[in-house]
């Protein structure tokens, strides 16, 4: 399994995310307290994904920048100085325990992007590849041909990805895939991670997601980043999470597609 992160209000530092908080994505990667059986540390790789702090309030032609690595997010020296110099306001990030039989790859690390968008997926796709062969009729060929990695992830990125394409939202996108993937492979686990920049959208399939709510900030994490802080709630499984920073919804995935 994996865990993530998101994060949308003013600029930060990536280290104050990523590094900093007692129980930071750092620490979740070799001390994670709800893995939920899917394995015991998230050391396969690691990737951070941010928009430029200096994007103003709109996204259209902004490309997010990406920092992936194959190796252990704890064993990377050079991290520490490039998260402490970055902020940004719209961050993604994510640590990596890779499904087993899948490449440990530093392309099989999330964040997947494409523009403003970011993607991560923390879960598995139960009997992959051979349960959900049949949603790859769906997509071009030079999709399949150009995926970042052949790993359950990077396919659902490419099925939510032509979802967004088509002009869907990212919650109808992610609420689709979600319901065609478990069509087919029921007992997925689908916990789903879109950032645009303007909104943070997320689903909870199987894993835990809790949900910081600050002032003018919103965060989502696989665990709370400080365990102890009043303002860090729970989300409960099978919801589809939408939030902005000023406002958040969640409601039931099978109301998700609007």
């Amino acid at each position: 399994m994996c865990r993530h992160l998101a994060y949308l209000g003013p600029p930060v530092p990536l280290a104050d995310l990523v590094l900093h908080p007692p129980h930071s994505l750092l620490h979740q990667s070799w001390a994670p307290t709800d893995m939920r059986g899917g394995g015991t540390v998230n050391a396969d790789g690691f990737g951070i994904g941010w928009l430029p702090a200096d994007s103003g309030d709109g996204v259209d032609g902004v490309v997010a920048r990406r920092y992936r690595r194959d190796a252990p997010m704890w064993s990377d020296a050079s991290l520490p100085d490039l998260a402490t110099s970055i902020c940004s306001g719209a961050v993604l990030a994510a640590v990596r325990s890779a499904t087993v039989g899948t490449a440990v790859t530093e392309t099989a690390c999330a964040p997947f992007m494409e523009g403003a968008w970011m993607f991560s997926h923390n879960g598995v796709v139960e009997r992959w590849p051979a349960s959900v062969a049949p949603l790859a009729d769906a997509l071009p060929p030079a999709v399949l041909m150009t995926l970042d990695a052949p790993t359950d992830s990077a396919f659902l990125w490419a099925l939510v990805r032509e979802r967004l394409r088509e002009g869907l939202s990212g919650a109808t996108a992610l609420a689709g895939v979600i319901g065609d993937v478990l069509a087919l492979a029921p007992g997925s686990r689908l916990n789903l991670l879109l950032h645009d920049g303007l909104h943070i959208t997320a689903t909870t399939v199987g894993h835990s997601l809790w949900l910081n709510r600050g002032r003018g900030s919103v965060t989502v994490s696989s665990e709370a980043l400080d365990p102890g802080g009043r303002r860090w709630q729970p989300v409960p499984d099978l919801s589809l999470l939408q939030a902005s920073s000023a406002d958040c919804s969640i409601r039931n995935l099978d109301q998700g597609q609007p």
